[in-house]
Order: structure tokens, then sequence, then C-alpha cells
């Protein structure tokens, strides 16, 4: 037989198997059928720096017609035409830059939630940057020090921004980290409230009263999309990084009978010991990291979905249960894999010990002329905050009261604490967080420590209506307390 021959009969054999035997058929090193993620992969921010340690992006904000399902079409603002905007990735140590140009009709920044950036990328006007007018451009350049799952988003009217489409994904990877998972999705949770014509509705929605609740849109989306599929190989595990950049709406996952999310990091990365959770509950700005093996006959299919989460008075009320994503079994042979992966961090925690107390209460409160709503943070709404003061290195033990019947997400900009049980020691297993949530009529004690950068770092309720209806406050790092100005936008 010739040469020739002998190619043309292998590359015969090779499409004979791939008919009979669709496992093979795979990306490579992945255990799920080819298109699997077709409909709920993001798009990539596209690198435009040939040095493998900077990250170089161009972000452009501005207004684009999105589709969220079929036939449902919305006037939305975006980054770079999509909702969510490009997932920016990058490895523990790099250099990101971020060319970002606003051709929004309002001004904007980009805030970047979680990740430890000087003061001057934070984003927040007044504090770190002046606006970004309609029209021009900022550029973002940082060092990332940290793996995890971040996001970023608006700090101008960011209620309405965040809730009119303008958030996107950040995964910074730990490249000394290999959990032998190939097949990993970075999952966007949020919402959008349209009518039927695709119009956004005003931000404002029920006045004060819609503020005290917290606004939450009329369409769920994952990954920009409503009711979205996914195909998974039965029995194959998957990584799951998930953020919920909804601006109200809290997320309490399940996958249904017989499945677990096994967490294995948060907001700040791996968490000190991975831990099984038969259900997932985010608050909004918050993230995990969790492994899933979906299972169920060929051919069947699963449901992730968002099931009732009591976050206060008129949560569980007369709503129903969301539909998220449907994974249908493909028709492939059951893949056993053994057990999932456990995975460990070392986490060295703070000592509370000559902690600076300090107490931080969350009321609501009404106005008895005009019947207003407004939040506060120890009896201060934003607009006239008292900073808390601290001195670089200082540790504060932070003991948050909440007396309000709504649970509260606070998110602390630039630094990470650790979350304290009942008898003030770290909840176990460790995890570095940012945002965490203050259940209602209840008290969360959190410790952190501050590090030398220096500036006015805001920590705020994320459901975004609560903090612009003024429970937001600042950190006034290493500057005297007379420089301090409460900001009257964010």
């Amino acid at each position: 037989m010739t040469t020739a021959s002998t190619a043309r009969l292998i590359a015969a054999l090779c499409t004979l198997t791939l008919l009979w035997e669709p496992a093979l058929a795979l990306a490579q090193d992945s255990l799920q059928p080819l298109g699997w993620d077709d409909q709920i992969r993001l798009p990539e921010a596209v690198d435009q720096n040939a040095d493998p340690h900077i990250v170089e992006v161009a972000l452009e904000a501005r207004l684009a017609t999105v589709t969220i399902a079929p036939g449902v079409e919305v006037e939305a603002w975006t980054y770079n035409g999509t909702i969510p905007g490009p997932l920016i990735r990058a490895q523990v140590g790099d250099r990101v830059i971020v060319h970002y140009t606003n051709n929004l009709p309002r001004p904007s920044t980009v805030h970047w939630h979680g990740l430890r950036v000087p003061i001057e990328m934070d984003g927040v006007p007044g504090y770190s940057q002046p606006p970004v007018e309609v029209g021009d451009a900022f550029t973002y350049d940082f060092i990332v020090p940290d793996a995890g799952i971040f996001w970023y988003h608006p700090h101008v009217m960011s209620a309405a921004q965040v809730g009119f489409g303008l958030y996107g994904a950040f995964v910074v990877e730990d490249p000394e980290e290999d959990l032998g998972i190939a097949d990993e999705l970075v999952i966007v949770l949020s919402d959008i409230d349209a009518d039927d014509d695709g119009e956004l509705r005003s931000p404002d929605t029920g006045g004060s009263l819609g503020m005290v609740f917290g606004r939450e849109g009329n369409h769920v989306l994952v990954n920009g999309r409503q009711h979205p599929t996914l195909a998974a190989r039965a029995g194959a595990p998957q990584r799951w990084r998930i953020v919920n950049a909804a601006k109200s709406r809290y997320f309490m996952l399940d996958l249904g009978a017989g499945h677990v999310f096994r967490k294995i990091g948060g907001d700040g990365g791996l968490t000190e010991y991975s831990e099984d959770h038969d259900f997932l509950v985010l608050g909004a700005g918050e993230r995990a990291d969790v492994l899933v093996t979906p299972a169920a006959e060929p051919g069947e299919s699963l449901m992730l979905r968002s099931v009732l989460h009591d976050r206060g008075f008129g949560s569980t009320e007369y709503r129903d249960v969301e539909d998220l994503v449907a994974i249908t079994m493909a028709d492939m042979p059951p893949y056993d894999a053994g057990p999932l992966p456990d995975t460990r961090r070392e986490i060295v925690p703070y000592s509370a010990e000559g902690a600076t107390a300090v107490a931080l209460t969350l009321t609501l409160v009404q106005d008895p002329r005009d019947r207003s709503f407004e939040y506060r943070i120890n009896d201060r709404p934003g607009w006239n905050a008292t900073p808390v003061p601290a001195s670089p290195g200082e540790v504060q033990l932070w003991t948050v009261e909440n007396t309000t019947k709504w649970s509260h997400p606070l998110h602390l900009h630039g630094f990470f604490f650790l979350v304290l049980d009942e008898n003030d020691e770290p909840v176990r297993p460790l995890e570095w967080k940012d945002t965490v949530d203050i259940p209602f009529e209840r008290t969360r004690r959190l410790l952190v420590r501050f590090d030398d950068r220096p500036g006015t770092w805001i920590f705020h309720c994320h459901i975004l209506d609560h903090a612009e209806g003024g429970m937001l406050s600042a950190v006034q790092l290493g500057l005297p307390l007379s420089e301090f100005t409460p900001l009257a936008d964010h």
C-alpha cells in the first residue's frame, strides 16, 4: 500500500470513528460535547499587548441593541456592545491597562469591584478621579495582586447604569493553581427592566418605596441571555465562576436533588478548604467559585434555578422560582470522574487582639413631612456621612448592626476582610471577602486590615438603590478627617 493510500485510509477511519464515537469529537482536554457552552460563553476582551505580563484592552461604554431572548431586543447601555461587557482575564502580578471611552449620554466611570487597586484607579468620582464626561476617555492602569473573581461596573448613577446593562466579569488566575478540570464557565447573573417594546424602564419606578426594597428587573439574565441552554456530559465535572452583578437581586442557586455545589473559592480567591452546599446564596456583588457535576440520563435535562431567599419583607411573598439555565445531557456515555477534587489554601487570619473597634448601625428612617424614606449608616445618609478614620497598617473590628427589615450586602472598596462568628472567631473555612450579607435585624462582625494606600475608600450596600438612598459611607485612610467631603452622586 502506498503512503498516499495509507493516509487516505487513516483519514477515512478517523471520519468513521468520529461518526460512531461522539466523545472523540471533543475539544482538546474537554470532557464536554462540541459547542456545549455556545449559548452561554462570554466574549473575551482582546489583549492588544504582546507582552505576556501586560493585558491591554479597549473598553467603550455605548448604547447598543442587544438580544436577551429569541425575539426580545433591548436598547441597553453596554461595554463594547454586549451584556455583560467582555470578560477580562489576567494572571496574578500582571499589569492591566484599560483604555476606556465614554460614548454614553451621561458621564460615567469604571469601578473594579474587589480588586485591590490604587485609589486613583478605584473609579469613584470625587475621591479617585473626575467623572469621564460624554465623549471623553480615561486610561485605567494597575497591577492585579490577587487571584479571584472580580467584576467591573460604573460608579456614577450606579443603580441606573448597572441596571441598564453596564457590568462585566474580571478573572485573575493563579498560574500555580491546577485543579485538573478543563471545562470552565464564567457565569454573570443579572436582570434588566424593560417593557414589551424593549425600552428600558425608568430607574426610579416606585419612588421612595421602590428604593426601600431595591428595584429588580423583569428579565433575569445569565450572561446576558434569558433562559439559555447548556449541553453537558453526565458525570463530567465543570468549574463555574459566578458573579452576581444584579443591582438588587439575591440569587439562591439550586441544581436539583442529588447535586451539590462544591465551593472552592469566592470574592478573593480560593477558600481555606472546599465545602459542599446544597444551595448557594449570593447577594448583590458577591461571587463564588464552585465545582459541579451535572448528572442525568442522556437526553434528559436539569434546571439551574434561583429559589426563593428571604432577604426581608416582600422578598418571598407572591414570587416565583426563577429558571436560569437548562442543562441537557449529551448523547454520550456517562463519565466516571470519581470524587470531585478537594482544595486547600493557607490563609493566615488577622488577629483581633488590639484591633480598633468600629460600630456601624444600618437604619431606615422616614421623613414625617413628605413620607419619603432614607437609609443611613450611623444615623447619617451618604451625602452627609461621617467617615471612619484609619491609619496604614491598622486592624479594625467592625460591628455592623442591621436594624432594618431588609438584608444588605455590604461592600468595602479596595480591601478584603474576614467575617467573624458569634465567638469573634473567623468563620471557617477562612475566606477573603469584600462583600458580605448583613441579614435583616442581625449583626455581623468583620475584621479588616488597611495597608498603605491612603485615600477615601467608600463602603456601601450593594443593593445600589439602597446606596443611592443613603446607605453609603467611607474610610478616610491616612488622610485628615477635615479633608473629607461627602458625595452627592456616585
